[in-house]
């Protein structure tokens, strides 16, 4: 647990510092009028890359869970296509994506806790359909 608090702060310090958690920030690079996200983004993505195609030679499991490493592959599926639009729509009324909106917090910006009021409304009502979802699939629907 402490590895994971030690790596949150250190993201959510990274976002502040590089200013990417300011909402203004991320409406100037969905504008199309700042691409410093952009690089941010890249670097990342780049971290990423390197570290997935490293630790699995380095290691036979995960050092917090213990688990095997191994590629989880979902489908590109309607569910898919829904959350990405509402997760972009989110993002670009608010400015602001969910692990940086807890960044924003912390730099200051409070007016960013109706994003995250919004965040949790969203998560909570997507569990709320999907278990009445699986509960009428597991509902016998007539007499044989």
């Amino acid at each position: 647990m402490p590895l994971i608090f030690a790596g949150g702060l250190i993201f959510g310090f990274g976002l502040g510092f590089s200013h990417m958690a300011r909402p203004e920030v991320v409406l100037d690079f969905l504008q199309f009028t700042d691409f410093g996200l952009l690089f941010v983004m890249f670097g990342a993505a780049i971290v990423t890359g390197i570290v997935f195609a490293i630790m699995p030679r380095l290691r036979d499991s995960a050092p917090l869970t213990g688990d095997a490493y191994g590629r989880r592959l979902k489908s590109f599926d309607r569910n898919v296509l829904i959350g990405g639009a509402i997760f972009g729509v989110g993002w670009g009324l608010s400015g602001i994506c969910p692990g940086a909106a807890y960044a924003s917090l912390g730099i200051g910006n409070v007016t960013i806790l109706w994003a995250i009021v919004g965040m949790f409304a969203g998560a909570y009502l997507q569990g709320v359909w999907r278990s009445q979802r699986a509960a009428s699939e597991t509902t016998p629907t007539g007499a044989d």
